[in-house]
């Protein structure tokens, strides 16, 4: 489990440094890579990015507890 833990933060932080480059430049890079925005391999990593994202909604409980444990 620690290692799918690794991979879905790793593509997140793909994700999230795909949004500054959109944010901040206008530029994509999955889809420069890939082929564009409608490519059928961008369109697929962009739902692989979001499944981590909704995986990752599980980490929340996990860091709460840890949280709650170093405070006592």
């Amino acid at each position: 489990m620690k290692t799918l833990n690794i991979v879905v933060l790793v593509l997140l932080i793909v994700g999230g440094i795909n949004w500054l480059l959109v944010g901040l430049f206008q530029f994509d890079l999955v889809a420069a890579i890939f082929g564009g925005q409608l490519a059928m391999l961008s369109r697929i990593i962009y739902t692989i990015v979001g499944i981590c994202a909704l995986y990752a909604i599980t980490f929340l409980p996990k860091i709460a507890h840890f949280q709650h444990v170093n405070h006592h």
